[in-house]
């Protein structure tokens, strides 16, 4: 890996900004803004770095080769940019999805869109199997995104699977972490449990995102050596069908109050035209452009460089 400057550390940590931020989303992931700003596989190979072998290198080597092992200020940069952006940009992206939720939606529509064109055009060769998988993808992410939430659960073992697989689709494309909590009945159980300081419960959900985190981060590995065109067709299809999910136009069905906040559980896609209220429709097309072609705009810029 070539030598980074400290502009290239400002620049990863923007994009942690940029996945932070869609984060505060249900319905995007910030696996997908991670893979299209070009830092998937590297975050991906930085995680997978944390284990023993850089601990005997730590104990062996020194902090400075251990460090380097890991990819420390890959990481680092990376993650300062995520916790900046849930304490600062994050507060921006809520405001808009309360108050500006169509415009919001759509640029975000716009840029998931154009991620499709974006990851589907690194497979090297598309054949049946990679259609298949695809598909598969696609359908098993829309089938994720029609799913009721389930009623509020607490035992400590569904809270650390709970974190475990909330980790594993906040850093799979197509995926929102938060939205997996409330399917799964344990998002009011966490969000509490950070509110009132429940340090047990606290601790065994980052232990189950911890384990996730690593294993996931494992299997994803493996997959992109080994398979790695399988894999993009597959994130392809992960990413496609999650545009059900933030499609700017909805009629909520069903709703439910966790402390200040409100959760939508059901809802359904309509046309601008059946939208009770204000449509905006050609600044929502506008904003859609605009997240479409952002994809593209950064995308030559990291040509160029």
């Amino acid at each position: 890996m070539a030598t980074r400057k400290p502009i290239d550390y400002i620049f990863i940590a923007l994009k942690g900004m940029a996945m932070g931020a869609a984060d505060v989303v249900p319905g995007v992931s910030g696996g997908t803004i991670a893979f299209i700003s070009g830092i998937y596989e590297e975050l991906i190979s930085a995680i997978n770095q944390i284990n023993l072998d850089t601990f005997k290198v730590l104990q062996n080597d020194g902090l400075k080769a251990a460090w380097k092992q890991l990819n420390g200020n890959f990481l680092v940069a990376l993650f300062a940019g995520i916790f900046l952006s849930l304490f600062s940009l994050a507060t921006l992206v809520s405001w808009l999805l309360e108050h500006e939720a169509i415009l919001l939606w759509s640029f975000f529509f716009g840029l998931v869109l154009a991620s499709i064109f974006f990851v589907g055009k690194e497979v090297k060769k598309w054949n049946i199997a990679t259609i298949v998988v695809l598909l598969l993808g696609a359908l098993a992410a829309y089938y994720i995104t029609t799913l009721p939430a389930n009623e509020n659960a607490d035992s400590l073992p569904y809270l650390f699977l709970s974190g475990a697989l909330a980790v594993c689709a906040m850093i799979l494309p197509g995926i929102s972490g938060a939205f997996i909590l409330v399917l799964l009945g344990s998002y009011k159980t966490i969000l509490d449990a950070v509110h009132e300081y429940e340090l047990k419960t606290v601790a065994v959900v980052a232990a189950g995102a911890i384990f996730g985190l690593l294993s996931f981060a494992r299997l994803l590995k493996w997959m992109f050596k080994h398979y790695k065109n399988i894999t993009l067709a597959m994130l392809t299809g992960f990413i496609f069908g999650s545009l059900n999910k933030i499609w700017p136009w909805k009629q909520v069905l069903e709703t439910r109050t966790y402390g200040d906040k409100v959760i939508v559980i059901r809802e359904q896609n309509i046309l601008p035209t059946a939208f009770d209220g204000e449509p905006k429709i050609l600044f929502a097309v506008i904003a859609a452009l605009f997240g479409f072609s952002l994809i593209f705009m950064l995308e030559r810029l990291a040509s160029k460089k």
